[in-house]
């Protein structure tokens, strides 16, 4: 069964039927702001050189791998966590920067800041983006809307950069309507719109189905969010096991997720499905060296420190297997996060039988929780029934 993964899997673990009414939870309004290939953004923002120019973030020698594209580059398909000789071939004058990930967490605590402003309710994904649930409206702006606009102009004010956002009265919907309208756009998907939204979607738009869940459901007969909720849940189960009921909500534009502020994060990993089933020691190295540095990227990307290491396996006859290996302090940098990898993997040649997925995931994290900028004395006026 090809992968598709959800950003809560708890929320896709828990069945349709036990979920509680979603009137109890009344109508939210929830914002989701993700910036625009924010690492080549800042590099072009600092750089006026390459404004207008194919740029890359990441590795540009050996096994290097894409963090981030700018917009130029994207139309060439040039996408992030692709090895970076990929996408030279793609690219001939891709200009690449090495990450300055100290410059990126900076800009990002001044958006983080903005956000703060609007709603103590930030729930962060990353560096680059959040969701914001702004349905008591303490600045009292009067729409949901209005407070998305707000936002935008003082991140670009503030940055010099640029974000989209979308609007809508949950997490699904406002994720998939942030993408809508990208670079530097807005879009609303407002009650009562989000089924109908959803169903003349094509299904590699939601969030969660990649490239390999897309194909699958290709072959399924399921291309559109329509597609998919004419299929039942029994069905849904069959085919795609735990994501089921994730997949059936979405496609009824159905979330029940709330934004928790300062959500502690577990784990940060990442991981690979090969074309072809492989078990050959010099290939298997290889492809670890590549899931090594587009982990790396991520746990640079989320400030994450941690002290165990785990490597997932799944056989060609989908047997998970997985093994950890943990230090008493945090993992000092890549070098050390690297070999450690590499002595789980080590440990296990020759694999019994070949394996069609390869993963890394860094736990056991510290708790880092961002210090919240001081109030600037507004006075809150809660709106419970803040407009959109």
């Amino acid at each position: 069964m090809d992968r598709v993964q959800i950003d809560d899997p708890d929320h896709a673990r828990r069945s349709v039927a036990d979920e509680p009414d979603r009137r109890a939870f009344g109508l939210r309004k929830i914002i989701h702001v993700d910036m625009d290939a924010f690492f080549a953004s800042v590099e072009q923002r600092d750089d006026p050189s390459l404004r207008g120019l194919p740029v890359a973030v990441g590795g540009s020698a050996g096994r290097g791998v894409v963090a981030a594209a700018s917009y130029e580059a994207r139309r060439f398909g040039v996408r992030s966590a692709m090895p970076s000789a990929r996408a030279v071939q793609l690219c001939p004058d891709l200009i690449f920067r090495k990450p300055r990930f100290e410059v990126y967490k900076a800009v990002s605590r001044q958006i983080r800041a903005i956000f703060l402003h609007f709603t103590p309710h930030v729930e962060p994904l990353s560096l680059d983006e959040a969701y914001l649930d702004v349905t008591d409206d303490v600045r009292g702006i009067g729409s949901a809307t209005r407070i998305a606009e707000l936002i935008r102009q003082r991140i670009r004010a503030e940055t010099g950069l640029t974000a989209s956002a979308g609007v809508s009265y949950n997490k699904f919907l406002a994720k998939i309507a942030s993408d809508q309208n990208k670079p530097d756009g807005l879009c609303v998907i407002l009650p009562g719109e989000g089924a109908a939204f959803v169903a003349a979607l094509p299904v590699r738009r939601f969030h969660g189905i990649g490239p390999r869940g897309a194909e699958k459901m290709a072959r399924l007969g399921i291309e559109t969010g329509a597609d998919l909720r004419a299929r039942d849940l029994d069905f849904l189960r069959t085919h795609f096991g735990s994501v089921a009921d994730y997949l059936y909500r979405a496609a009824r534009g159905i979330d029940l997720r709330q934004v928790r502020a300062d959500r502690p994060r577990k784990s940060v990993g990442g991981e690979r499905t090969f074309e072809r089933d492989i078990s050959s020691g010099p290939m298997l190295r290889e492809t670890l060296e590549t899931i090594i540095a587009i982990v790396w990227d991520r746990i640079e990307r989320s400030g994450a420190k941690g002290r165990t290491v785990t490597l997932k396996l799944k056989f060609n006859d989908f047997t998970p297997f997985s093994r950890a290996r943990s230090l008493p302090r945090a993992i000092a940098d890549k070098a050390e996060f690297a070999a450690l990898a590499r002595e789980l993997l080590d440990a296990q040649l020759p694999l019994p039988r070949p394996i069609r997925l390869m993963g890394l995931t860094l736990s056991a994290l510290e708790a880092d929780t961002p210090g919240h900028p001081a109030d600037t004395g507004a006075a809150p006026v809660l709106q419970p029934e803040l407009p959109f």
